[in-house]
């Protein structure tokens, strides 16, 4: 009986065969596939969750410097500081060396994080783009002799032409696609926002900021031409005919400028 016993035990005992292993790994693989698709999808959902955070607060150091300042700070583009071209001052303001393809302009706002020149970062480590408007806007009080050019980010201007002044260039589309131009969406039905009320923008070039140009769609490549049409959309594949894009923007009515410039008692 004991040698049946143990005989018995050892074949009880034998070990997987290479089928069960197989179908053991293959499910262990799918277990493991599966964590790492929801850690991604986590990882990326914190990225834009965090990406707007800075945006806002992007935004909001903007519009408190120029409440300090008295004019919006000009674009960065070659450290972190705002870029004002000759004769203008960092007291004064002026005309900016780029009004849209600059960078937020960190060091001169306070904002963090930054890197080592100091521009502003997203939660992908590229830098958070500004774009604020130039172009002589519409209705604005300013006598015909001194023509308000630079009105946002000049200290002189900004007070002179008053709340009256419309900015009349940044353009913002809903897709890159003709008719859209250099200048304008030129189709009320492509437009997000009306068009004279976009005093700056704040953005975000997303996930794939850094992918070689090619690799990035028109709807993403309008947001870095350096004109003053930019689009804004829902981040999706190829479903609008515009390619990939995940850019997340931000913009500031000029209303909620004046707004936040008059309960400071900047103006009138």
């Amino acid at each position: 009986m004991q040698l049946t016993g143990v005989h018995f035990f050892g074949r009880a005992c034998r070990g997987f065969t290479l089928t069960e292993m197989a179908v053991v790994f293959a499910i262990v693989a799918l277990l493991m596939g599966g964590a790492m698709m929801t850690l991604s999808a986590q990882i990326e959902q914190r990225n834009q969750t965090e990406t707007r955070r800075r945006l806002d607060a992007a935004v909001e150091a903007l519009l408190g410097f120029a409440i300090v300042n008295r004019r919006l700070p000009c674009p960065a583009t070659i450290t972190g500081d705002e870029a004002i071209n000759l004769p203008g001052t960092s007291a004064t303001g002026g005309t900016c060396a780029t009004n849209f393809n600059g960078f937020l302009p960190a060091r001169t706002i306070g904002f963090q994080p930054v890197d080592s020149q100091g521009y502003g970062l997203d939660a992908w480590d590229n830098r958070i783009r500004y774009v604020v408007s130039s172009a002589t806007p519409t209705g604005c009080t300013n006598p015909p002799a001194t023509p308000p050019l630079m009105p946002f980010t000049s200290v002189l201007n900004l007070k002179a032409n008053g709340v009256s002044c419309l900015p009349n260039d940044i353009d913002i589309c809903a897709s890159a696609a003709p008719p859209t131009s250099a200048t304008s969406c030129n189709s009320s039905a492509n437009r997000v926002v009306t068009a004279g009320t976009v005093v700056l923008i704040v953005f975000s070039t997303g996930k794939n900021g850094r992918m070689p140009v090619a690799l990035q769609g028109p709807d993403e490549l309008a947001n870095t031409l350096g004109n003053q049409v930019f689009v804004s959309r829902l981040p999706g594949t190829t479903e609008t005919g515009g390619g990939a894009y995940d850019d997340i923007m931000l913009w500031v009515p000029v209303g909620v400028l004046y707004s936040r410039l008059i309960s400071a008692g900047v103006l009138p």
